[in-house]
């Protein structure tokens, strides 16, 4: 355990690096005239350009900057801002974009939690009923509705009939974060509801259930202590990715309600040639990743200590 806790956490340090180092050089391949806004191109000279090119060490050499790159994030240093929030941290801007993302992603991932795993449970103990079918055509629907048509239909039933906002305000970001929530859940719900059917029916037909029918435990007990327990496993692993991805933001949801979360924080950042919160960006997205993939066989082994990562040799 030890052994594979180490050897991952290398792994993972390593494919963050590499990750920001493709970025890195990428940003580095955009023509210059794209450090500088619209109003300092029209008002500096060839010299005051370079001049600050070079002041902000951009005609080092490629290793050069590079290596400063590397240095600066160990000390903390992210740079700063050129076009989102002008001279300010990319910590502060990150920051205060997280801060919503991360409520709106908590909120939504208990619920799909608690409602997509009930509804997983329902289905399994009414399997081919009428509970399933219901359940059944609500994860069907969700995945053959393209999204932004189901947020339309959310966004005029809750703001016309049911009377929430229909954009987020930061004056008011308690009602206002109904409807986002509200979209952020859909999909979940169905997902977990899907793969906690699958797995508590692949659990239902397996000889150790048919065993402990046969020895007379209730069908309670048997849901409970066996069926639930063996099927949340697989599930788990995912868990701890799905957190940490979804406190990070979503692209469509917070764009649609006008949310100043972390997804659309991205692509303004690109479109707007932002090159320090660009590549702090995928820095975050890209540990977010890895760590949620290790956190997740490690909730596995937790849950279920029959489950082994390395084998006598050492290796996964």
């Amino acid at each position: 355990m030890f052994k594979y806790t180490i050897k991952r956490l290398l792994q993972s340090v390593v494919t963050v690096l590499i990750v920001v180092t493709i970025v890195f050089l990428l940003m580095r391949l955009l023509p210059t005239d794209y450090y500088f806004t619209e109003e300092q191109l029209m008002k500096f000279t060839p010299e005051q350009k370079e001049a600050a090119l070079d002041a902000a060490g951009l005609l080092d050499s490629i290793p050069e900057q590079l290596a400063r790159y590397y240095g600066q994030i160990l000390h903390g240093d992210f740079g700063q801002s050129r076009r989102i929030q002008s001279g300010v941290d990319v910590t502060a801007v990150v920051g205060s974009r997280f801060a919503v993302s991360m409520r709106l992603g908590i909120i939504s991932l208990g619920i799909s939690l608690v409602l997509g795993i009930f509804l997983g449970i329902l289905q399994t103990r009414h399997k081919d009923r009428l509970m399933d079918h219901i359940g059944t055509a609500y994860t069907v629907f969700v995945n053959a509705v393209p999204p932004l048509v189901s947020y339309s239909l959310i966004l005029v039933f809750g703001s016309q009939v049911l009377g929430f906002p229909a954009m987020y305000s930061t004056r008011n970001p308690g009602m206002s974060s109904v409807l986002p929530i509200v979209c952020l859940s859909l999909g979940s719900i169905a997902g977990y509801a899907l793969w906690t059917r699958r797995y508590m029916v692949d659990e239902i037909n397996k000889d150790y259930i048919k065993l402990a029918r046969v020895k007379g435990m209730s069908n309670k007990s048997i849901m409970v202590k066996h069926v639930l327990r063996n099927a949340f496993v697989p599930l788990a692993q995912y868990l701890p990715a799905s957190f940490l991805l979804t406190i990070g933001g979503s692209l469509l949801v917070e764009r649609f309600f006008s949310v100043p979360g972390m997804g659309p924080l991205l692509t303004d950042a690109i479109s707007k040639y932002d090159t320090s919160v660009v590549q702090t960006l995928v820095m975050f997205y890209a540990s977010l990743g890895v760590i949620g993939v290790f956190l997740g066989d490690i909730l596995m082994m937790i849950i279920d200590p029959r489950i082994t990562l390395v084998d006598k040799g050492g290796t996964r």
